[in-house]
């Protein structure tokens, strides 16, 4: 067998999971699928790709963006100029451990760094591509009145820069990517992020924000097959991902990964999650919990939903949502399309830390 199965456990652990209910309550312990029929043998590496190459030398520690590294909220109050660089790389580094892929990147992160501006403002962008690059890159922020979203103006050769000015018009929170005529494989590869304009009276104060993004990776390997994966043209065309990943990484904020997040109980947390795409929506939804406050679609100005459990994520779009910290404990994000979960690697732990609260919820009632 191929690394599947470890890579089930790995997120058994890091779901903290002894039983059946290790993730919503539809797992059991590897025999059987959800269905209660015989689980289906995961696939020998001669039945993927023989050969894998092995993996190859990275190029950086790490890919997965920092979920607490954002833009502080907007503090001003009338129209300011910014003058905002980014770069384009292409990076070896590893989906998850022994498995390495070269990426497309927005200043060597996925997602890309958030843009944060106020409604109103301008905003002088400056993309430079990186002189090792090997593709001509550019950009398409979904915030921007012109052509292509300004990808018609950034296109850059390795090696060359190009600067656009537009004026932040709408407010939302939205989403940018590489727009290439090969888009769909810039994108999978890891280039897209969000900029917020936030409205002109600014977004109710909470005690933390996150920011997190989702993307397909369609490798030549199985998920945990050990070496270099390529990309294979093929699954994305069919829509068939190996990993479906936050932040660019399978099951990058968990025990086995980085670490979950953790925020104090009683925390407001603002979350923000990117749908880069390219293909696949996402039924964002958080285990243990629900989404308090939803902008959804990204809107910032409607009337916010609330007390929603699962909402869509359309690809290039960004759903934004607050939620309560009132116990201790994992809070797991996830696509609630539950085989991206379970096999691909779409899984993220907040962990609330603090005193019990039995009358809130008691575990050894």
């Amino acid at each position: 067998m191929t690394s599947l199965t470890t890579n089930r456990r790995r997120l058994l652990a890091a779901l903290g999971a002894t039983s059946a209910v290790a993730v919503a309550g539809c797992l059991d312990d590897g025999s059987t699928d959800p269905g209660g029929q015989a689980a289906t043998p995961p696939p020998t590496a001669s039945e993927t790709e023989e050969g894998l190459a092995d993996a190859k030398a990275t190029d950086v520690d790490r890919i997965a963006a920092d979920p607490t590294d954002l833009p502080d909220p907007v503090d001003w109050s009338s129209p300011r100029t910014h003058e905002i660089e980014v770069t384009t790389t292409e990076r070896i580094a590893e989906i998850e451990p022994g498995v390495t892929f070269k990426y497309m990147t927005f200043d060597d992160q996925v997602p890309g760094p958030m843009i944060r501006v106020r409604r109103g403002d301008t905003i002088r962008l400056t993309l430079t591509n990186d002189t090792d690059a090997m593709m001509v890159h550019n950009i398409d922020l979904h915030a921007v009145y012109g052509p292509g979203g300004g990808a018609d103006d950034t296109m850059v050769d390795p090696g060359q820069s190009a600067t656009i000015e537009f004026k932040a018009m709408y407010p939302g929170v939205h989403v940018y990517h590489c727009a290439v005529p090969d888009m769909d494989m810039h994108i999978s590869a890891g280039m897209y992020g969000a900029i917020l304009v936030e409205p002109e009276d600014g977004l109710p104060e909470v005690d933390r924000e996150l920011y997190f993004g989702q993307n397909e990776l369609y490798t030549s390997g199985a998920p945990g097959e050990k070496g270099h994966h390529e990309f294979d043209y093929d699954a994305m065309t069919s829509e068939e991902p190996t990993y479906v990943t936050l932040n660019g990484e399978a099951y990058a904020f968990t025990e086995n990964g980085y670490g979950p997040v953790t925020v104090d109980k009683g925390e407001r947390v603002r979350i923000f999650h990117a749908n880069g795409g390219p293909n696949l929506i996402s039924s964002w939804h958080a285990i243990g919990n629900v989404w308090e406050t939803l902008y959804r679609d990204g809107d910032m100005v409607s009337d916010p939903a609330r007390y929603v459990e699962t909402t869509p994520v359309v690809p290039g779009s960004v759903g934004a949502a607050e939620i309560d910290t009132p116990v201790p404990g994992p809070i797991k994000i996830v696509d609630h399309a539950l085989s991206r979960v379970v096999r691909k690697g779409m899984l993220g732990v907040i962990q609330v830390e603090g005193e019990e609260e039995p009358e809130i919820f008691n575990p050894d009632a």
